[in-house]
């Protein structure tokens, strides 16, 4: 069973890598591969049946080995062949719900039009100043009426926001609406590295995005829409208003609201940063530390209340019936009672991937145990992962499957690699007879004498003692086992990870965690109270992650790791975690040492390698040469989509660009410059070139940070690793007036290959380049100004770059 559940997972996750559904004569071929398993499976199980039955005491002969092995190798083969099954089956069933949901799509001939629709609000709506950006399932049938679309998609995700004085009101979940808005298909960044936001979008059923376009015209409806669903968003976006009534303008309110309900928007930019340079993220988002804490809490209380409950059944004793505990065994109700209050707190927290995996392990392990039957940790572990799986193909997709399965994986893996070394491998019985054959007076009884026996708080210490060890070991397969993976997903490693998790795993755990629900259940003001008490108690811990993030050696940076190097880093991690005594776990380190190289090919000596960013509405470029790097423009900033943050500083950080020998700012505007402060945050910057003004803000930032700055000029030549760089515009003295004129155009130039990035010059500055150095202008690569406006790329000046290659990088 346990090889065709990961069979299933892994079939499952192999589909998610594809990029198009599978064309007819794949479905035949899968058809047919699960039929010959199947096959195989039936014969080799036929092969591997019984064999003749010896009696007592009757030796094999060697003309009865050899058919054994043979049966035994068949038994191997029909396990593989039904793995074999299950990898085809789960593969068929990802393809069928992709091929379900992909079904669902706008056309693009209503792509951008002002469509009327008719749906309620999903979800808790996420406010970021004056805009809030929600889900919206639509009432479909009436936009087929409407516009004859069959397979109108029946979620979108939508954005309201404030136009002049209107801010968008206050929208709850369950709330029914009219609104006119403009759709498009869902797009991502299309970059090396970074979040799939369209997979994202996929997973939750969004197969269109827009804004609300008629702020006037919207209408809230008076039926709202109910449901379970629309309760459970409910009650959530009830907790969340009343966390922020009761903690308004508190620094780690957010960190609470997360712990209740797992909606983690509200967290401040400064407690993220340091609970992901201290790795400890994962204890603000509701995950098995948080499931099982509850289960087991309620379980138990629930058990003591139950044993008590015999008063009660004193009166149905009179009556001729039994007492309550002998009715219904007292573990069954407590284990009941744990699974439920594990099903309300993974509803309450959004069920995130590590929340229906810790709840699928317990509904699992419950079951077993209802059952008389003793599961290992590995069948459930699988079970959890085929189950997450059915109920979302495409979970394998986000860092959070991975995190968390792996964790509990690495450590069953190193505590059973304990146990096993810590196992008595002799036999209990032959152990009594030696005893009895050493003192021929002995009764019988293993029990000491009450004088020798330990002190009890002797007993409590070793126990305490025992357990600590246990948790530090966990601690340590966690980290050991899970920074190759966070060095794939997110490029960082945290160092003080174990440190900081030993302080705020029991602090969060059995301090703020218990309080907070406490706080969900009590009636207001109590409520306000218990969540003012946990804000409290969060307050010294966070000073103290906050203090570890600040220290340089907190965290390492390394490249997105290949593939390959991956691999060797986790088995690096299983061999370091093997037991003492492990041949060579000393040079288990070794294997990590791919991880800081970057995967990419190295730029040759005189050449140079041009990436053009796709930051949406926006302009990012990144030229590196042999040992050099310069990045022209930064995207935007926090006044829009954050790009520089989002998509600039993760893709210098995955590539392996710690140093920028040169930023480039071309001008001034939102989208060239807005992503320049978390470029400098996430690479060290050694000159600042810019066309822009004196009083530009970002002048001020670089002389904080000590870098060298330079005002962009004609004429501006340097030579890098065999590569030219030249500034063609804008002219020295005092820059033009409009922004757009004032814009560097750099020209990048090797044996062979050149490129020019204008940024957002307009057909002045074009035809004043034209006029003076038409022969400078000629290069292969374009990028063209002002994202291809009408205003810029007129046609003298085409004709005098002449390019083979043209990049537009607009959104």
């Amino acid at each position: 069973m346990r090889a065709v559940l990961i069979g299933f997972a892994v079939g499952v996750v192999m589909f998610q890598q594809r990029a198009t559904l599978p064309a007819h004569w794949e479905w035949a071929t899968l058809g047919l591969l699960f039929a010959a398993a199947l096959g195989l499976a039936a014969v080799s199980r036929r092969v591997s049946g019984s064999t003749r039955t010896r009696r007592a005491g009757e030796s094999m002969t060697s003309s009865e080995r050899t058919p054994i092995r043979r049966k035994q190798f068949a038994a191997h083969m029909t396990v593989g062949a039904l793995a074999g099954a299950a990898v085809v089956a789960g593969y068929t069933y990802a393809a069928l719900r992709a091929e379900i949901r992909l079904a669902e799509a706008l056309p693009q001939a209503w792509e951008m039009r002002e469509l009327p629709l008719t749906g309620h609000v999903r979800g808790l709506p996420l406010r970021d100043g004056a805009n809030t950006r929600f889900l919206f399932d639509v009432d479909v049938g009436a936009v087929r009426e409407r516009t004859g679309i069959e397979r109108f998609p029946s979620t979108v995700q939508l954005s309201w926001s404030a136009r002049g004085a209107d801010a968008p009101p206050l929208l709850a979940p369950g709330d029914r609406w009219r609104l006119t808005v403009r759709l498009k298909r869902p797009h991502g960044y299309a970059n090396f590295a970074g979040q799939d936001t369209e997979v994202s979008l996929l997973a939750r059923g969004v197969r269109a995005t827009g804004s609300v376009v008629a702020s006037a015209t919207a209408l809230r409806l008076i039926d709202p829409s109910g449901g379970l669903g629309v309760a459970v968003d409910r009650m959530r976006f009830a907790l969340r208003e009343r966390i922020a009534h009761v903690l308004p303008g508190t620094v780690h309110g957010g960190i609470v609201t997360a712990l209740a309900i797992g909606a983690q928007d509200a967290i401040g930019q400064a407690d993220r940063l340091a609970l992901r340079r201290t790795g400890t993220s994962h204890l603000v988002a509701v995950s098995g530390l948080h499931i099982g804490f509850v289960a087991g809490l309620v379980g138990a209380v629930t058990g003591w209340l139950w044993r008590r409950s015999c008063f009660c059944g004193a009166m149905l004793a009179a009556r001729g019936a039994r007492e309550w505990p002998l009715l219904v065994p007292t573990p069954i109700v407590a284990t009941i009672a744990g699974v439920a209050s594990a099903v309300g707190y993974a509803a309450l927290a959004g069920w995130n991937i590590p929340a229906q995996r810790a709840l699928w392990m317990l509904l699992v392990a419950s079951f077993a145990f209802t059952l008389g039957r003793t599961v290992a940790l590995s069948l459930v572990l699988a079970w959890a992962a085929a189950l997450v799986l059915v109920v979302d193909p495409w979970a394998g997709t986000s860092a959070g499957f991975w995190l968390s399965f792996c964790a509990v994986a690495w450590i069953a893996f190193a505590m059973r690699a304990r146990w096993r070394v810590r196992r008595d491998e002799q036999d209990p019985l032959a152990m009594l007879d030696a005893v009895r054959a050493s003192d021929p007076a002995w009764n019988g009884s293993f029990e000491q004498p009450r004088d020798a026996r330990p002190a009890r708080w002797r007993r409590t210490l070793a126990t305490l003692r025992t357990r600590c060890a246990d948790a530090l070991r966990a601690q340590w397969a966690v980290t050991i086992g899970l920074a190759p993976l966070t060095a794939y997903w997110f490029s960082q490693v945290s160092l003080v990870g174990p440190l900081a998790n030993a302080v705020a795993v029991p602090w969060v755990s059995v301090l703020i965690v218990p309080i907070v629900l406490v706080a969900i259940v009590l009636p207001a003001p109590l409520d306000a109270l218990a969540f003012e008490c946990a804000h409290t108690l969060l307050e010294p811990l966070m000073r103290a992650l906050h203090a570890l993030a600040q220290s340089p050696w907190a965290d390492r940076q390394p490249p997105h790791p290949s593939l390959w190097a991956l691999a060797s880093a986790l088995v690096g991690a299983a061999w370091c975690l093997m037991p003492r005594g492990w041949p060579l776990r000393f040079a288990a380190p070794l294997t990590w040492l791919p991880l800081v190289v970057p995967s990419g090919p190295q730029v040759a000596e005189g050449a140079f390698r041009l990436t053009a960013l796709d930051v949406g509405q926006g302009a990012s470029i990144l030229v590196e040469t042999h040992r050099r790097a310069l990045l022209f423009d930064a995207g935007t900033g926090p006044e829009s989509t954050r790009a520089g943050e989002r998509v600039v500083a993760p893709y210098l950080v995955a590539n392996g660009v710690a140093r920028l020998d040169t930023l480039v700012v071309s001008h001034g505007d939102a989208d060239h410059a807005g992503g320049v402060p978390a470029v400098l945050a996430a690479a060290e910057v050694r000159q600042l070139l810019g066309g822009l003004p004196d009083s530009h803000r970002l002048w001020d930032i670089a002389q904080a940070a000590e870098i060298d700055r330079l005002r962009c000029a004609t004429g501006q030549r340097w030579h890098w690793d065999g590569v030219d760089f030249e500034v063609l515009w804008p002219d020295t003295g005092p820059l033009p007036t409009r922004s757009n004129e004032q814009s560097c155009v750099l020209k990048v130039s090797a044996p062979g290959m050149s490129a020019l990035l204008t940024g957002d010059i307009g057909a002045p500055s074009e035809r004043a380049l034209v006029r003076r150095i038409p022969e400078a202008l000629n290069a292969d690569i374009l990028l063209v100004a002002h994202h291809g406006s009408a205003t810029s790329s007129t046609e003298p000046f085409l004709d005098s770059v002449h390019p083979r290659v043209a990049v537009f990088q607009v959104g």
